[in-house]
């Protein structure tokens, strides 16, 4: 008899902190976060808002690390909140739906990229174009969910999310589902400067800065029928750039390698997160050519143009892409999963000491080319 009320005591304090948690609708969570400037990844139990009526809820499997990450983990584009869990490159299957949602269902694949809402009616927005929301797009972390009470948006390093239905991305069954979730920030941020500059088959193509992003590029410019130069400032990559299928790698240290690059591209992207020269660029474009930047360093190393650049280069182009709206998110990941582009990744435990590891590994330029969190190995 005494066993047995220690039991049902020991059971009613479970479900009593049970309800405590979930009364009010929320859902635990867990992750790994910094909590501070440059700090080191730690456990972190946190919660995420209630699924609403047109919310669903993913159980996260994959979650990649991108360079942006460390970006704002360490403070170079301003000042940030703590604690924070980074991650915007978010892949996993659903295991919730609000009574309105129509787009998925329980046990589908679904992915979250770089941003969660936006307003839905300004110009852009009636676009397709939520990254540049008049009233801000609302980012996967590091955010205010202003249509959730304001709370602070928490990213993909953790065990699940909380998103409206029209924020996520329709993963086919078939996909390579341990490198998807590159796809999510990687793969839209190449794809989409690409789509937008027209490059069509026969196009002579360079991606600056062969890393997370550049070979992305590679792989659509290529899918396309473009002709690939590939410039970095190391040798260690080249041969992995002819293996993608580039037709020339350039390394920008050695000036044998840039001779007779002057007026031969039609298109130019880069990808560069750090300081670089891109006069040199705009001279290697043809007339009419065009110039796309998606690369975003530390405000405190940011490359410039001037004005006089720009007017005796003469009539090439010069424009900056963000990201991608929620459409042509879905089908760059479409094209994708059809024409067999994924990243390179490298696949790691879920833990702090190995998230650590890998982030000094893509300060010192050592990944190759993705580094993808396994969030099913969290303890």
């Amino acid at each position: 008899m005494k066993t047995k009320m220690i039991l049902t005591t020991a059971l009613t304090l479970i479900t009593m902190s049970m309800f405590a948690q979930n009364n009010d609708g929320r859902i635990p969570a867990k992750g790994f976060a910094v909590f501070e400037e440059k700090g080191h990844f730690q456990p972190y139990n946190f919660s995420r808002h209630a699924v609403g009526d047109n919310d669903i809820q993913i159980d996260i499997l994959y979650a990649g690390i991108c360079h942006s990450d460390l970006h704002h983990v360490f403070a170079d584009w301003g000042a940030e909140e703590y604690p924070m869990v980074p991650g915007h490159e978010i892949a996993g299957r659903v295991v919730a739906v609000g009574k309105n949602v129509t787009r998925f269902k329980v046990g589908d694949y679904a992915g979250i990229g770089c941003m969660i809402g936006s307003c839905r009616h300004c110009d852009a927005c009636e676009h397709d174009l939520e990254q540049y929301c008049e009233e801000g797009a609302i980012m996967t972390y590091h955010g205010i969910d202003r249509f959730n009470d304001n709370e602070h948006t928490q990213g993909g390093y953790s065990d699940t999310y909380v998103v409206a239905e029209d924020f996520a991305i329709r993963i086919p069954e078939n996909a390579d589902i341990a490198k998807v979730a590159p796809l999510l920030c990687a793969g839209i941020t190449s794809y989409s400067p690409i789509m937008q500059a027209g490059v069509k088959s026969g196009d002579k193509v360079g991606i600056t800065g062969f890393g997370g992003l550049g070979h992305m590029g590679v792989q659509y410019a290529i899918s396309l029928g473009a002709e690939v130069t590939v410039f970095d400032i190391t040798e260690e990559k080249r041969e992995d750039a002819m293996r993608m299928g580039a037709s020339r790698y350039v390394n920008v240290n050695n000036p044998e390698d840039l001779k007779g690059l002057d007026r031969t591209f039609d298109f130019i992207l880069s990808t560069i997160p750090a300081k670089y020269d891109m006069t040199m660029y705009m001279k290697m474009l043809k007339l009419n050519g065009q110039f796309g930047i998606v690369g975003l360093p530390a405000f405190r190393n940011m490359p410039s143009l001037t004005v006089a650049d720009l007017i005796f280069q003469g009539p090439r182009k010069v424009f900056g892409s963000q990201i991608g709206g929620i459409k042509e998110t879905q089908e760059m990941l479409d094209y994708s999963v059809e024409h067999n582009i994924y990243p390179e990744v490298e696949v790691i435990k879920a833990n702090g000491e190995e998230i650590d590891k890998a982030y000094q590994n893509v300060l010192d330029g050592k990944v190759k080319f993705r580094y993808v969190i396994d969030m099913r190995t969290m303890k």
